[in-house]
């Protein structure tokens, strides 16, 4: 069995992390969360095709962004920009005081696969009551992001799927976010 000829050369992501708050209006906003519990906040974004989330301590604020690399963003609080493609991990300290680790893994799927993937993911964001953006391009091609959020007493870990129907491309990142 071959694979149809598909490349995901025009959506090429990054996962990155600032040491600082980001502004909203850097952002097509398509739903919002926030997670408040003693000793942290998380505020969460999602938009089509990417994600960001804002890990706030007392002292200490860190943002995961994942976007398309076509979109700018600020340079100032960059600690770390991570390409999307593949199998990849990261792992840092922040200050002593927050740590950060993150995986992404991306693929491309044949026409079935990804409808059937897309289908399970919807059912699995509607159990979970994650955060999802769902649009449809102009051929009728689905696409989805969605980002699922786990609350624990010092941690916060969160997962997210980016599917682009067009070229087949799904995007997986798991993240965490723990105090020190």
């Amino acid at each position: 069995m071959s694979l149809p000829n598909k490349s995901p050369s025009t959506q090429t992501f990054r996962l990155m992390l600032y040491q600082r708050a980001l502004h909203p209006e850097l952002f097509e906003i398509q739903d919002r969360a926030t997670i408040s519990q003693h000793d942290y906040e998380l505020e969460a974004w999602i938009m089509a095709g990417g994600h960001a989330m804002r890990f706030q301590t007392e002292k200490q604020s860190v943002v995961e962004v994942v976007m398309d690399q076509e979109i700018t963003l600020p340079e100032r609080g960059l600690l770390y920009c991570l390409p999307c493609i593949g199998e990849k991990e990261h792992d840092q300290l922040v200050e002593d005081e927050i740590r950060f680790v993150a995986a992404v893994q991306t693929e491309i799927l044949s026409d079935n696969l990804y409808n059937a993937t897309y289908g399970e993911l919807r059912d699995f964001a509607d159990e979970t009551d994650a955060l999802t953006y769902e649009w449809t391009e102009d051929d009728g091609t689905k696409n989805l992001s969605l980002l699922d959020l786990q609350r624990y007493k010092s941690e916060i870990h969160a997962q997210s799927y980016h599917l682009l129907g067009a070229p087949g491309f799904i995007l997986r990142t798991q993240s965490i976010f723990e105090i020190l």
